[in-house]
This record gives structure tokens, C-alpha cells and sequence, in this order.
């Protein structure tokens, strides 16, 4: 009936997210550990205390209980908050490492130092738009950590052997009476291997691993973009201590292009045309990334006025189909004309209404400009 309410005892808000409640936790764990309040009864309360809100706020089932029904619904749901150890399966991810040890309530170091996996790296692969548009095969040259072929990854001068740990006793972990707690540590001495080196390889130092280079082939589909994503399974950096190797990720860039622009899968382009050809409509030829096509404009086409070329733009990555092309029209005028050239739109002019009042925007116009 005395307990805090656990939001209270956190300092957070009853809509807190999972990140917000871990740092909270974090930050009052840092200041009433024991290790740094020796002998503070109160300190040692306030840290259990955190403990039991933070084991009960980072389950979604207890906070879920706890919202409704407060502390009496905790303990009649059979989940008491009492202080529970699990609370720090991830101990090394709250402290970082704080205090100098790793792991609580059982928790072994042992294992993560033993086996890790190596990282992924990132290659940057740059493309043009014609070959992202039929996909191309390429060859990339990779610097990476590798498996060191003589050690094999123990670190171990071959024939040399290892001795057990006289630290740890091969245990790879050293137990310590922390306070109120029971701490595992990885060993210092061993590194958590619960081995000892007893000559460190010639090849790689006692590293495990070497500076290498591998060259890579990779089919790069049609229709990618820029940040599209290629993975090659365990083509990344050597793992630790007998881990898998990591991954590797091609990352596409697409150069730009002189003529054409891209939207997803559909392509642009502006193409000039004359006054003649955009009122009276003609046939013309116009770039494609598969070659030339004819396109007709429509008689009385105005300048941005668009054409669409059904099927002529960027292949849909993984799936059948392709895009459009859209041609965008520029009409131009001419800024010289000769004796006949003026004789002749003279006369067309006196044929043609001169309408030259401002033209009143649409509805849509008016909105987008009152927002804009």
C-alpha cells in the first residue's frame, strides 16, 4: 500500500515509450548503485525501487496490468513486482558497462566473447541509367578482415596449444560479491575464453584474422535505383572467435543522366518543338533509352504540354512491366526571322484574335497558391 507509483519512482510519463522508460531506468541506476553508495541503506532502496518499476514498465503485460489495476492487480495477477534479476538479461545494454562488469544474476560474458559475429560492410556501386535499365553483371574489389588461413581464427601459433585460464579456472567468468549482489565478470584475464595463448600466431599477430582483398562478382538486376540494396550473405568482415562473418551490402547510386530524368519507374524529358509543329501537329522522333521513337504531337499543343509514351521508362525492379516515358513539350519561338518567315506570320496575325487579358486562375490554382 506504500509503494510509489511507478511512473513517479521513473520520473516519466504514463505515455513513455520503452526507450524513454530504459534511459530513466538507466540514469537512476547509474546514481543510487551501490558500488557507488556504499553503505547508503537509502541509495540501496532507491535502486531497488527503480528495478521493480523498470521490471514491471518494460513488460507490456505487467504495464498493461499495472495501468488498470495499479499494484493490487500486479499481485493478483500472480506477477509480483518484487525485485526480479531477469530484469537484467540486458545489463551490459542499460550500464554499458559502467562499473566495469558485463553481466548480473548469471548472466555469462563467457558465451558473447567466445562466439561473435563479424560486421557488415558497405560498397557504394555507381551506375548509369542504361544499365540499371537492362541490369549488368560486375566485378568489385572488397578490403575486409578474413579468417586467418593459419590459426584458423584461434589466434594460436599452430602445434603451440592452450592452457587453461588460472584466473577463472577455464570458466571464462570470475564471480564477485557486489553489496547486495552476486556479480558474474568476464574474466580479465582470458578475455572470457577460459584459454590462454601460449604463442600467438605468426601469420596474424594473435588477431584471428587478416587484411585481405576478394574480388566479388554481382548481378545487379534491371530497374534499380539509387539506394537500392544488394546483400551478399557472410561477404563481410571475419567473425570473432569462430563467428559467422557478416554480410555485405552494394549500395546503387545512378549517375545523372544528360537527357533524361527519373520518377520511380517513369522517365522525363523536354523536347523543342517549333510554333508550327505545336499548332498544327507533326510526327517527331524522340530519344528512348532502347533507341529512337516516332511520337506525334496533337495540332494546338501549348508549351508543357506532356506526351506519353507508353512502356519507354525504367524496367519495374523484381517484377514484370516497365514504366512510362513522359515528353515534355517546349515550344520555341524564333528570335530571328527572315524577310519571308515575317511576311508570313504578319499575315497569320492579322487572322488571329489577339486576346491579351490576364486569365483568371482556377478554383485549384487560387488553393494551392493560399497554401503555398
Amino acid at each position: 500500500m506504500n509503494k510509489r507509483d511507478y511512473y513517479e519512482v521513473l520520473g516519466v510519463g504514463r505515455d513513455a515509450d520503452v526507450q524513454e522508460i530504459k534511459s530513466a531506468y538507466r540514469k537512476l541506476a547509474l546514481k543510487y548503485h551501490p558500488d557507488r553508495n556504499p553503505g547508503d541503506k537509502e541509495a540501496e532502496d532507491r535502486f531497488k525501487e527503480a528495478a521493480e518499476a523498470y521490471s514491471v514498465l518494460s513488460d507490456s503485460d505487467k504495464r498493461s496490468t499495472y495501468d488498470r489495476y495499479g499494484h493490487q492487480g500486479l499481485s493478483a495477477s500472480g506477477a509480483p513486482p518484487d525485485f526480479d534479476p531477469s530484469v537484467f538479461a540486458d545489463f551490459s545494454d542499460i550500464f554499458g558497462d559502467f562499473f566495469g562488469f558485463g553481466d548480473l544474476f548469471g548472466s555469462s560474458g563467457r558465451q558473447r566473447s567466445r562466439v561473435q559475429r563479424g560486421d557488415d560492410l558497405r560498397y557504394d556501386l555507381e551506375v548509369s541509367l542504361e544499365e540499371a535499365a537492362r541490369g549488368l553483371s560486375a566485378e568489385i574489389l572488397i578490403p575486409r578482415q578474413d579468417t586467418c588461413p593459419r590459426c584458423r581464427g584461434n589466434r594460436a601459433e599452430p602445434g603451440s596449444g592452450l592452457s587453461t585460464c588460472s584466473a577463472c579456472r577455464g570458466r571464462g567468468e570470475v564471480i564477485y560479491q557486489q553489496s547486495f549482489l552476486s556479480i558474474r565478470r568476464t574474466c580479465p584475464h582470458c578475455g572470457g575464453a577460459g584459454k590462454i595463448i601460449r604463442q600467438p600466431c605468426t601469420q596474424c599477430r594473435g588477431q584471428g584474422s587478416v587484411r585481405a582483398e576478394r574480388r566479388l562478382k554481382i548481378n545487379v538486376p534491371a530497374g534499380v535505383d539509387t539506394g537500392t540494396r544488394l546483400r551478399l550473405s557472410q561477404e563481410g568482415q571475419a567473425g570473432h572467435n569462430g563467428g559467422p562473418p557478416g554480410d555485405l551490402y552494394v549500395v546503387v547510386r545512378i549517375k545523372e543522366h544528360p537527357i533524361f530524368t527519373r520518377d520511380g519507374s517513369d522517365l522525363h524529358c523536354v523536347v523543342p518543338v517549333n510554333i508550327a509543329q505545336a499548332a498544327l501537329g507533326a510526327e517527331i522522333t524522340v530519344p528512348t533509352l532502347d533507341g529512337a521513337e516516332t511520337v506525334d504531337i496533337p495540332p494546338g499543343s501549348q508549351h508543357g504540354d506532356q506526351v506519353r509514351v507508353r512502356g519507354c521508362g525504367m524496367p519495374h525492379l523484381n517484377s514484370s512491366g516497365r514504366g512510362d516515358l513522359y515528353i515534355h513539350l517546349e515550344v520555341k519561338v524564333p528570335a530571328r526571322l527572315t524577310k519571308e518567315q515575317r511576311k508570313l506570320l504578319e499575315s497569320l496575325a492579322e487572322t488571329l484574335p489577339a486576346d491579351n487579358q490576364p486569365k483568371d486562375k482556377g478554383l485549384f490554382e487560387k488553393v494551392k497558391d493560399y497554401f503555398a
